[in-house]
C-alpha cells in the first residue's frame, strides 16, 4: 500500500516525516512519503461560531487530491488545528470508510493543549495511533470493542493514550488482507 502524507495548512516537517516513518510498523508492506503539496486550511474551513475547523470539508478537499493521484492507495490529511464535526465537541481525526482519504488533527493530542509540559515522545505515539486508526478506517474497519486495540474509539485523550498503536488480531487480520488485495 501506498499512502501520501499530505500538509493541510502549516504541518511541522518533522512530524510528517515521523509519521512516514513510523506507519509502515503498523501496516504490512506499505510505502508512506511526504507529500510536496499541501492544502490550504482556508477560511472556509472555519465555523466562527465554534471557532474550529469542519473535519468533512477538509476531508472533502482530500478525498479530490487523492482523486489527482491515482499512484496513492490513501491519502493522509495532517492539520495542526482544532477539528470538530456537527455531533461531537471535536474530533482527532476522520476518514472515509471504506474510501482512500484520512484526516488527523495534531491540536488535541499535544500535551501543552492539557496544560502539560511539552512531550514529544508522547505527542509522537498519539499522532501514530490516531494515524493509523484513521487509515483502518479507510481500509474499512469499523471501532473496535477491545480497548487495546488501536482502532477503540477514542473519546478522550486518555482513550488514546491507554490504547496501542497496534491492531488487535481480528483487526489486523482484516487489515492484512484488504492491504495486500492493493498491491
Amino acid at each position: 500500500m501506498r499512502v501520501g502524507i499530505l500538509p493541510i495548512g502549516h504541518v511541522d516537517a518533522a512530524v510528517l516525516t515521523g509519521l512516514a516513518e513510523k506507519l509502515p510498523r503498523v501496516f504490512p508492506n506499505t510505502k508512506c512519503i511526504v507529500l510536496d503539496e499541501y492544502v490550504s486550511l482556508g477560511a472556509e474551513y472555519f465555523d466562527k461560531k465554534r471557532r474550529q475547523y469542519r473535519s468533512n470539508a477538509i476531508l472533502t478537499a482530500i478525498q479530490s487530491f487523492a482523486a489527482k493521484h491515482t499512484s496513492l492507495h490513501r491519502v493522509l490529511g495532517v492539520v495542526d488545528a482544532d477539528l470538530f464535526v456537527l455531533e461531537l465537541n471535536f474530533v482527532f481525526g476522520e476518514a472515509c470508510c471504506p474510501g482512500n482519504a484520512a484526516l488527523i488533527s495534531l491540536w488535541r493530542l499535544k500535551p501543552e493543549f492539557y496544560g502539560e509540559a511539552p512531550d514529544i515522545e508522547l505527542f509522537s505515539a498519539r499522532t501514530l495511533k490516531e494515524a493509523a486508526h484513521e487509515l483502518g478506517h479507510t481500509l474499512g474497519l469499523r471501532h473496535c470493542p477491545s480497548p487495546s486495540c488501536v482502532m477503540y474509539f477514542s473519546n478522550s485523550i486518555r482513550d488514546t493514550d491507554r490504547k496501542q498503536s497496534l491492531f488487535c488480531d481480528q483487526c489486523y487480520l482484516h487489515v492484512t488482507i484488504t492491504s495486500s488485495q492493493l498491491e
